[in-house]
């Protein structure tokens, strides 16, 4: 699976994405956003930082509708897969809706508000995931 391509407008470059486990819910993730086309996919491994899970996806959608859609299809295909129930919140506005899966917590933005939060720089601690 490869991220999807990067904006033309953004000058850096996402860092790949770390290889996963086939079978994992952390992988269905990935999958399920590249499916639906998201923009700048990022994953930073959390094991050692955070007690809140394993790992934190961040992904772009082009406008509200697409970040509502991926929401709620990436929380369909997580139930599918038998990984249970995912909690989403934001979904409403969906300028940044927020799905915690348990091992990973997904954050989907419209790319004006990302920009703003720049949770990669918050949550890469100094790695190479996730700069910019």
């Amino acid at each position: 699976m490869t991220p999807a391509s990067p904006n033309p407008a953004t000058a850096a470059t996402p860092a790949p994405l770390p290889a996963s486990e086939p079978g994992s819910l952390h992988e269905l993730i990935l999958k399920s956003l590249d499916d639906d086309q998201a923009q700048e996919l990022v994953s930073i491994p959390l094991e050692g930082k955070s007690s809140i899970a394993d790992h934190m996806v961040i992904a772009s959608g082009r406008s509200t509708r697409q970040v509502a859609a991926m929401a709620q299809k990436l929380a369909e295909r997580v139930k599918q897969g038998g990984f249970g129930h995912v909690r989403i919140e934001g979904l409403p506005a969906a300028d940044w809706v927020l799905i915690d899966a348990g091992d990973v917590v997904v954050h989907l933005f419209r790319p004006e508000v990302r920009t703003f939060y720049n949770l990669e720089r918050m949550w890469a601690f100094g790695d190479s995931a996730g700069a910019a």
